[in-house]
C-alpha cells in the first residue's frame, strides 16, 4: 500500500483506516507517510480487513480520520470476488493511493465467506530468492574486482621497483666514470 496524499494539515500523522459498510473500521496503524510503500505480511493483529460473501459485493473504502469535520475519503468502491485475479486485486486512485489486496481463497466462488488481506508483495518467496541471488552475485563481482585490483597494484609496484633498481645501477656507472677521469 502506498498513499500519495494526506488530508491532515495540523496533526503529526494521519490515521488511515479501511471500512466496509455495516462493519467496523479497521485502522492501519503503520500507514503514516506519503510516498512510502508499506508491505504487510498478512499476520498483523488487524487483519483480515473484511470477509467477502460468495457472490455479493461490498461497498468499501479507504479513509482518513478527521477530528473536526467528517472523515476524508481517499476512495470508495464496490469490492467483489470477481475483482481478484489469481487472488490479487489492485486498487488505484490517481493522486490518492495505490493498494494491493490479497484474497488467497478467492479462486473459486462458492457460498462461503472469503477473508481479505492487504499485501504489498504477493510472492514473498520469490522476492527472498531474488534478494539472495542478487546478494551472491554482487559478492562474487566485488571479490573479482578486488582480486584484479590487487594483482594490478602488485604488477605496478614490481615495475616501479625494477625501474628504480635499474636507475640505481645506471647512476652508479656515471659516478665510477667520473672518479676514474679525475685520477
Amino acid at each position: 500500500m502506498q498513499i500519495y496524499n494526506t488530508h491532515v494539515f495540523l496533526g503529526p500523522h494521519p490515521t488511515i483506516y479501511f471500512y466496509c459498510k455495516g462493519e467496523n473500521k479497521t485502522i492501519l496503524p503503520d500507514v503514516k507517510e506519503k510516498h512510502f510503500s508499506y508491505i504487510f505480511d498478512g499476520e498483523e493483529s488487524w487483519q483480515p480487513l473484511t470477509e467477502l460473501p460468495g457472490k455479493k459485493c461490498k461497498r468499501c473504502g479507504l479513509y482518513e480520520f478527521d477530528t473536526i469535520k467528517s472523515d476524508d475519503v481517499f476512495d470508495e468502491w464496490d469490492l467483489c470476488l470477481d475483482d481478484f485475479i489469481n487472488g490479487i486485486s489492485i486498487h488505484y486512485k490517481a493522486k490518492e493511493f495505490n493498494a494491493t489486496l490479497l484474497c488467497e481463497d478467492c479462486q473459486v466462488a462458492t457460498g462461503k465467506k472469503f477473508p481479505l488481506f492487504i499485501d504489498g508483495s504477493a510472492n514473498k518467496k520469490m522476492d527472498l530468492f531474488l534478494v539472495v541471488v542478487i546478494s551472491v552475485l554482487v559478492s562474487i563481482m566485488a571479490t573479482i574486482v578486488t582480486v584484479c585490483a590487487y594483482k594490478y597494484w602488485q604488477k605496478r609496484k614490481r615495475e616501479k621497483d625494477q625501474a628504480h633498481f635499474l636507475k640505481l645501477f645506471q647512476e652508479g656507472d656515471d659516478i665510477e666514470d667520473e672518479l676514474r677521469l679525475s685520477m
